[in-house]
């Protein structure tokens, strides 16, 4: 965890549940595959672990200026929004629908929502932190109440805009 965080870019890693599992079921199936003398299951696991350290793009607004910004004026996101610290989003402006993730101090998923544009989202008292990701993408990414997100901060500048 970052003691204080900074405009920027980073990578988000989904790590797994609040009690740490981070997919223990795939990996007792492996292991018994493993111990019977399936060769598919290794493959498996490697895929697995190489989608997780691939991460996914990140950028960071932890100042009030990149906070109030945010997703305005974009036509999509490449990747994910971390706003921290913050407890609530709205869409009103935006062009798109959105998936939020509230996270606490620990980085851990309090709720997910899916917002459309015009809205806004009820706050959570128990959110430090709120990532905000084009719609479809935190259920593709694994990213669901309980289950806990690494990130990684990359260089402190901000990202040049992006227009798509």
């Amino acid at each position: 965890m970052v003691g204080r965080w900074r405009d920027g870019t980073g990578t988000l890693h989904v790590v797994g549940g609040a009690d740490g599992a981070d997919g223990a079921e795939e990996d007792r199936e492996g292991a018994e595959e493993d111990r019977e003398g399936a060769e598919g299951s290794a493959g498996r696991a490697e895929g697995l672990s190489a989608a997780r350290a691939a991460g996914i793009p990140l950028i960071i607004a932890a100042s009030y200026r990149a906070r109030a910004r945010g997703l305005l004026g974009r036509d999509g996101l490449t990747g994910a929004l971390l706003l921290t610290p913050a407890s609530g989003v709205h869409t009103f402006r935006m062009r798109f629908a959105i998936d939020v993730a509230y996270l606490d101090r620990r980085l851990t998923v309090v709720d997910v929502h899916t917002l459309r544009p015009g809205r806004l989202g009820r706050p959570r008292l128990r959110s430090r932190h709120v990532l905000e990701a084009e719609a479809g993408a935190l259920e593709r990414w694994g990213v669901r109440r309980g289950v806990r997100v690494v990130i990684a901060p990359g260089p402190s500048t901000p990202p040049p805009p992006s227009v798509r």
